[in-house]
């Protein structure tokens, strides 16, 4: 059986020094206003792990407690691919695409496919990242903020 999920995130922005989107820190002058670290692609990647496997959301397992303050998102999404292998899926393939206007997340494309691969244990070759600006359009464009959408392919063994 193959499932798709969909996976949605977005954060305002700070005064800052870097933001963090797949386990990478970017530089940038703008960071990310979050409860965890807000790294957006983590967090849309794990509401899509957890949709196609049919577990809910990310809200159902980490709350806003003092537990996932300053959290590494790393650790929510081990936490989601185990939940997901443990229900006998895996992963085929993953296609996100993370929309701001700076920094130019595309220069850091290959990192963050690197990064994600290691966490999931998968080929770098099975993700794919695309960046896209909003042409100055609403809050992205404004500099306000950022988000992220992932859609997904597992596959049940």
């Amino acid at each position: 059986m193959i499932r798709i999920g969909h996976g949605y995130d977005s954060h305002r922005y700070k005064d800052g020094e870097y933001i963090i989107i797949g386990g990478i820190k970017i530089p940038s002058k703008r960071s990310i206003l979050a409860h965890s670290d807000g790294d957006i692609l983590m967090h849309a990647l794990c509401d899509a792990l957890l949709g196609a496997s049919g577990n809910g959301d990310m809200g159902c397992y980490f709350d806003s407690s003092k537990v996932n303050k300053d959290e590494d998102s790393s650790v929510f999404l081990k936490k989601v691919l185990e939940i997901i292998s443990n229900d006998g899926y895996s992963i085929i393939n993953i296609d996100t695409t993370i929309i701001t206007e700076k920094p130019c997340i595309s220069t850091y494309s290959e990192k963050i496919k690197k990064s994600l691969a290691s966490i999931l244990n998968i080929d770098k070759q099975k993700i794919n990242i695309k960046s896209k600006t909003n042409d100055k359009l609403g809050y992205i464009g404004r500099h306000e903020g950022i988000e992220a959408h992932v859609s997904l392919l597992l596959e049940k063994k």
